[in-house]
């Protein structure tokens, strides 16, 4: 087991003393000199430094764009807010997988969520792809797309009524984490197959 700690960028962004802007981005480092370890801290390091230069060079415009509407239209103040989150699913025999949790409000009913993940073999400083997890199934791509509309299909209320044609076209092969050292689980994003509402429909399954 690796010890992982939490590093962040964070920053808030004023127009005439009103909040406009506020982000926090939280990312994995594992506090060790070692060369086996620089390639999984600088991939997680420059995950969180795009993300703040894409709020600072594009959002806050945004955020100070629509703070001078809203002021002149006599419309209520509103502050941008980013949160982006990690979790570690598994690290245990050289693997460390997880997944970021990325949250953007810029106006509207509510905010959106979206998730990333990743797992590495930490013996080989090597990020896994989900072939890894099959390696004597050419056709695991068939298998795994069956077992997840059997699982949407126990509750179908839950999702768009053409699921199995979104569950095809949005299916995305590194959207993956694993929780044990045989179970994986597959995720889409909010408004991929379902409604706001079911939130990240995620498909767990022994591989």
């Amino acid at each position: 087991m690796f010890k992982i700690i939490t590093e962040n960028f964070e920053d808030k962004f004023y127009c005439e003393g009103n909040l406009i802007l506020k982000y926090k981005i939280n990312y994995p480092q594992i506090k060790n000199n070692s060369c086996c370890f620089f390639k999984f801290n600088s991939y997680n390091y420059k995950i969180a430094l795009n993300l703040k230069k894409y709020i600072e060079d594009n959002l806050l415009q945004e955020a100070q764009n629509l703070y001078e509407y809203n002021k002149a239209n006599g419309y209520p103040i509103m502050t941008y807010e980013i949160i982006q989150n990690f979790n570690i699913t598994y690290n245990e025999n050289n693997i460390i997988s997880l997944y970021y949790e990325q949250y953007i409000y810029s106006g509207g009913a509510h905010g959106i969520t979206t998730i990333k993940g990743q797992t590495w073999n930490m013996k080989y400083s090597k990020l896994m792809s989900l072939s890894d997890f099959y390696p004597c199934n050419d056709y695991y791509i068939l298998y795994l797309l069956k077992q997840i509309n059997y699982e949407i299909s126990k509750n179908p209320e839950n999702y768009f009524d053409n699921y199995c044609n979104l569950v095809l076209e949005t299916f995305k092969p590194q959207n993956f984490y694993i929780t044990s050292s045989n179970t994986l689980c597959l995720f889409f994003n909010e408004y991929d197959i379902a409604p706001h509402s079911t939130g990240i429909p995620t498909f767990c399954m022994n591989y």
